[in-house]
């Protein structure tokens, strides 16, 4: 049953819950193979793609949290990870120079296709409206989060911007989520955590006492086998506002 009263505060998540971002990867890993389907000849780039796709969800499944603050290296990493892949598999070699521009066009690429959620602005707006301490908890590196805050004019609309590279810890930390709680001045008791990510925005929240809520914003569902369940499953922010036939 869904919760109807609004918490004190709420942590928010920013990437693929505030603004589409890295979602759905098989989508734009495809579509940079197709602009250097040329390169990869004779390869057919669906093949690189899901060479390179592999390897980046097996790299990503155990990497260190320092890899966050290192997008760029990471994904040069993955891409000639595929690449090895494809050879190890008896297809011909292609070039460490070619790996290193697909990785800094996938970049590039993410960054241009990035938009925040219809409706998302108005759903944190209206929170705050609403009396709630708001702060957006989000992990990666100082420079490149910080200028998704300013570009998606986040900064005023929260409390407390609290990144991953600015503060030298991110989720799924404890301190994380404790030390946005202190800057907002509330307790677990007081607050909902919102995000795409079943570990960092469902699991830990949970173990300390926060109601936890997981952006499914394509309505994929739970993964199979999941053993994390989320208070409340949601595609947009703007379903946990108070509507009157609710």
């Amino acid at each position: 049953m869904a919760v109807t009263n609004l918490p004190r505060a709420m942590l928010i998540d920013m990437d693929d819950t505030i603004l589409s971002a890295y979602g759905r990867p098989e989508i734009a890993w495809n579509h940079i193979a197709r602009e250097f389907a040329a390169e990869l000849a004779p390869l057919p780039p669906e093949a690189v793609a899901g060479a390179v796709l592999t390897f980046a969800r097996n790299f990503w499944s155990t990497a260190e949290p320092a890899w966050r603050l290192k997008l760029d290296e990471a994904r040069r990493l993955t891409v000639q990870g595929g690449f090895d892949a494809l050879a190890a598999a008896g297809h011909a070699r292609l070039p460490a120079d070619l790996a290193a521009r697909i990785a800094d066009r996938f970049t590039a690429y993410r960054e241009e296709e990035m938009f925040v959620f219809p409706g998302a602005h108005d759903a944190i707006d209206a929170f705050r409206a609403l009396g709630i301490k708001l702060a957006l908890v989000t992990n990666g590196a100082a420079d490149t989060q910080r200028a998704k805050v300013e570009r998606f004019e986040l900064a005023h609309r929260f409390h407390h911007i609290q990144i991953e590279g600015e503060h030298g810890f991110g989720k799924p930390e404890e301190r994380a989520y404790l030390h946005a709680m202190d800057a907002l001045g509330v307790g677990a008791a007081d607050t909902w955590m919102i995000g795409d990510n079943l570990e960092w925005e469902v699991e830990m929240p949970q173990k300390l006492g926060i109601y936890a809520i997981w952006m499914d914003v394509h309505g994929d569902g739970l993964p199979a086998g999941s053993i994390v369940k989320p208070d409340r499953i949601i595609r947009s922010l703007g379903e946990l506002l108070p509507t009157a036939d609710r």
